[in-house]
């Protein structure tokens, strides 16, 4: 089992480059395992990256070997201790995530796809430097609930019950910062309602599921 999820951060972090997400050494990925995560290890470009690299991690933060794990392993640790029904976390350097962190604003309900992360807004994690218990406290804070946040001055995170999904959130929430900023430029976005946003919610409380309703992007 460890061996086929040492394959699918290494995929996760081919695909998040391959979709600029992510670029050389920035933005790391874990999975749940049995007391525990697996996790991207420090200080290695995704095409000097192997599947053996990948840092098994115990949950009180110790690991074996010589590669050292992501310094925000606290992150996806703390993650899976808040989140037990979430096994997969994405951190990403995206261009669009960044300037929106950057600016340290949550996004707000300017589309009904900000309900994908859960909620009518994702937040803004307060600033903290990267790889302390502190920038820990603050992303969770910022999630609350929710499946996404930004980062002050730095990112995005995005979890979700299975890597796809944790991924496809990502891409979500970057595609939300770039269209956010894109409106921001023409004039002031017009917000949706708590309503709206509330059935919004709803429609995703559902979404995917067979016996269903619509599915929320009308597919």
């Amino acid at each position: 089992m460890t061996a086929t999820l040492r394959r699918v951060l290494l995929d996760a972090c081919r695909d998040l480059e391959d979709r600029g997400l992510n670029r050389g050494t920035s933005g790391n990925c874990s999975v749940r395992v049995d007391g525990g995560l697996l996790v991207t290890p420090s200080g290695i470009t995704t095409g000097d990256l192997s599947a053996d690299a990948m840092v098994l991690m115990c949950d009180d933060g110790t690991w074996a070997g010589d590669v050292a794990p992501s310094s925000e392993w606290r992150i996806h640790r703390d993650a899976y201790r808040h989140r037990p029904d979430l096994d997969a976390v994405v951190h990403t350097h995206s261009t669009h995530a960044v300037a929106m962190a950057c600016l340290r604003r949550d996004i707000p309900p300017f589309h009904y796809m900000v309900a994908a992360a859960g909620g009518a807004v994702i937040r803004c994690a307060d600033y903290a430097l990267f790889g302390t218990e502190e920038l820990s406290r603050n992303a969770l804070a910022a999630l609350g609930d929710r499946r996404a946040c930004l980062l002050a001055n730095h990112g995005m995170l995005a979890l979700g019950a299975t890597m796809p999904a944790a991924i496809a959130l990502a891409v979500e929430v970057e595609a939300l910062c770039e269209q956010y900023l894109a409106a921001c430029t023409a004039g002031e976005p017009v917000l949706l309602e708590d309503a709206q946003m509330a059935q919004a919610l709803e429609r995703f409380a559902t979404y995917g599921r067979p016996s269903g309703p619509e599915e929320p992007h009308g597919r």
